[in-house]
């Protein structure tokens, strides 16, 4: 076994030693270590992302087995549980900005893209009501095999009523595809999506990131909005809801004062 060890280790190319070490050094180099998944995104919009990025972190792509070998390179004994993160649709990005920051940067930085036969919905997709740029012929069959009204005006088709054409969690048809393609809907996002990564200041690997700053600020607000609803209901005082409670109270002394009106 010894020697087809060492005979495996001599086919190793000095081009793909030379990438695991670079690799193992980059990763020793950064604050954050980070395991991103580049599936389905276009090369022109990896590209772009690339650039963008400059500055702020670098994306290092490389075969699965090349960065495991380099995460064992390293020798920091806490990177080693990023091994299970990595595939071959997915890239190593390594930088000295805080790995939240990063993460929330990918989540603004997603792109809308069409949608194809066979997907799965992420959420309900509607097709809105109003005027189209799609003249009478075939493609009335296909907006009828979705369900929707429509009706001609000035020689385009307008939909009549909003519909969902495909619910969140069942596959894109081959109709819903077309007529989507066609109304230039793009129900899906694509963009470089955070797995996994290692703080190198507090030794530890986190997984399962997702922020999302417009989603967390509109989550907030709706917190917010229902405690004070709760607060007035129950005659809670505070600063926020003290207009309110006097209004209330100033409306139920003035029904009170209209009903001793009508009894005396």
């Amino acid at each position: 076994m010894a020697k087809e060890t060492k005979k495996q280790k001599a086919h190793v190319s000095k081009e793909k030693i030379e990438t695991v070490k670079k690799l193992a050094q980059e990763m020793k180099s950064g604050k954050t270590v980070m395991i991103v998944s580049i599936k389905g995104i276009p090369s022109s919009q990896f590209q772009k992302m690339k650039k963008e990025l400059r500055g702020k972190a670098k994306m290092l792509v490389a075969k699965k087995s090349a960065a495991i070998r380099a995460i064992d390179e390293t020798g920091i004994s806490e990177l080693q549980a990023l091994k299970q993160h990595v595939d071959d649709s997915r890239a190593i990005l390594v930088s000295n900005d805080d790995a939240f920051e990063l993460s929330a940067w990918f989540t603004e930085n997603r792109s809308p893209i069409s949608a194809k036969e066979g997907q799965i919905a992420e959420a309900d997709i509607t097709i809105e009501e109003g005027p189209t740029d799609l003249v009478p012929g075939p493609v009335i069959s296909e907006l009828g095999s979705l369900g929707l009204q429509i009706m001609v005006e000035d020689g385009k088709i307008t939909i009549r009523k909003s519909k969902v054409a495909i619910k969140a969690g069942d596959k894109i048809t081959t109709a819903a595809a077309s007529i989507f393609q066609k109304l230039g809907i793009k129900p899906f996002m694509v963009g470089i999506t955070p797995v996994a990564f290692y703080d190198a200041e507090a030794k530890k690997i986190y997984s399962g990131i997702k922020i999302d700053k417009k989603a967390m600020l509109a989550s907030i607000l709706t917190a917010n909005a229902k405690a004070l609803g709760f607060s007035v209901s129950i005659a809670y005082p505070t600063k926020q809801n003290i207009g309110f409670l006097l209004a209330k109270a100033n409306a139920h002394n003035n029904a009170l004062i209209k009903l001793q009106a009508k009894t005396s």
